[in-house]
């Protein structure tokens, strides 16, 4: 009873401080909605399109952009408005059908198409689709110029018309995709997926590493010798600060989980896997947090190294980056660190619907990390209290 009540009091003082509320509980939503927005893999790029006075083929190109999967087609007013929101970045490019489009088509040598864009890789990428569609509408365009050449088609919109009936009767083109080898990044992830278990494992680290300076701070006061006076064991009061640490870390791991399912729809895979990770990395970061408020004096000192540890370990860790895109001795490296064990028991969790039984290694290497690192923290704990 005496552990629960000490944890209890962690959990109490910590969010005596309003700010924590911000740091520890919608920080990391912020950054999950920002991450997903910007790098998910299943956002659609905005493309604005400019047709005034373009005509029938004009608005026919239009259409033929707007169904064109994985891409949202916004009209613009004008040419100047259009380059203003490609600046601005509220569009990931821009295509300007001139006006006349339809009339210099049918009638002389073709028409050209304006294409707006910032020069990285995915408005390149994006021009590529582009270029796919207005490929598409200029092959009917050529064999509608055939038809009137070679078979005497009665006009161009005699021609175009007979092209459109038989272009869905030719066979197009298949490509297969294959993997070679073992797939790095798993199809099945949503937008908001891996942001947010990265989130979620450099919060609940982050947050357990700044739980020092509340250590300090109670050696400083003089209740952790207050406590031992009472008939409470050392042994007891280690296990109420670690469980303290725990508790608040489960609780910031609930909100995370359950926040991003229901405002992003973020799928978490098996909950029992999900369960296991979250519980051994709280261990891991209870023993991590300990153990860095028994090396310090002060609380400036500790939220200094705290900071730095929580934000190099989590970079190193794959929590900034993923670790897909690490070179091979890098993620070698990487996996030096509790934050890339996590990183991968998520990824088979979420990317490729594994249960608990798939990521046995993981919990194994993240529970002898809680096992030291929580030995460490209380024969390093039990020295302090008895010096």
């Amino acid at each position: 009873m005496k552990v629960l009540w000490i944890a209890l009091s962690n959990l109490r003082r910590m969010f005596r401080v309003r700010t924590n509320f911000f740091f520890v509980f919608v920080f990391p939503m912020v950054l999950i909605l920002v991450l997903g927005a910007t790098f998910g893999g299943s956002s659609s790029p905005r493309l604005g399109v400019v047709s005034t006075g373009s005509g029938p083929l004009g608005a026919a190109l239009l259409r033929q952009l707007e169904q064109t999967p994985q891409l949202r087609v916004v009209a613009i007013s004008g040419p100047a408005a259009l380059l203003t929101q490609v600046e601005r970045g509220n569009l990931a490019a821009g295509v300007i059908i001139p006006p006349g489009y339809d009339g210099a088509v049918r009638t002389g040598p073709g028409a050209t198409l304006r294409y707006l864009a910032r020069p990285d890789q995915s408005s390149q990428q994006l021009g590529e689709t582009v270029r796919g569609a207005v490929a598409r509408q200029a092959a009917l365009l050529g064999a509608a110029r055939f038809a009137v050449a070679q078979h005497a088609a009665p006009g161009f919109g005699a021609g175009l018309a007979d092209a459109s009936r038989i272009s869905p009767a030719v066979p197009a083109v298949s490509v297969t995709q294959v993997t070679a080898g073992t797939t790095l990044f798993s199809r099945s992830l949503g937008q908001f997926d891996e942001g947010a278990w990265t989130e979620l494992l450099l919060f609940l680290f982050l947050t357990a590493l700044t739980g020092a300076v509340a250590l300090i701070e109670t050696r400083r006061l003089g209740l952790s010798r207050r406590m031992l006076a009472t008939p409470t064991t050392p042994a007891t009061l280690i296990a109420g600060e670690t469980a303290g640490r725990v508790l608040i870390a489960c609780l910031q791991a609930a909100v995370i989980i359950f926040g991003s399912a229901l405002l992003f729809g973020v799928n978490w895979g098996q909950p029992a896997g999900v369960a296991a990770v979250v519980i051994l990395f709280a261990l891991v970061g209870a023993g991590a947090g300990t153990f860095l408020g028994t090396l310090f004096r002060n609380e400036q000192q500790a939220i200094g190294i705290s900071l730095l540890l929580g934000l190099g370990l989590g970079a190193l860790g794959g929590c900034m980056v993923p670790l897909e895109v690490f070179s091979p001795v890098m993620r070698r490296v990487a996996h030096i660190t509790p934050q890339a064990w996590g990183n991968d028991a998520f990824a088979r969790l979420v990317g490729h619907g594994a249960s608990i039984t798939g990521i046995l290694p993981q919990l194994g290497v993240l529970a002898a990390y809680a096992a030291v690192l929580l030995t460490l923290a209380a024969w390093r704990l039990r020295r302090v209290l008895a010096g």
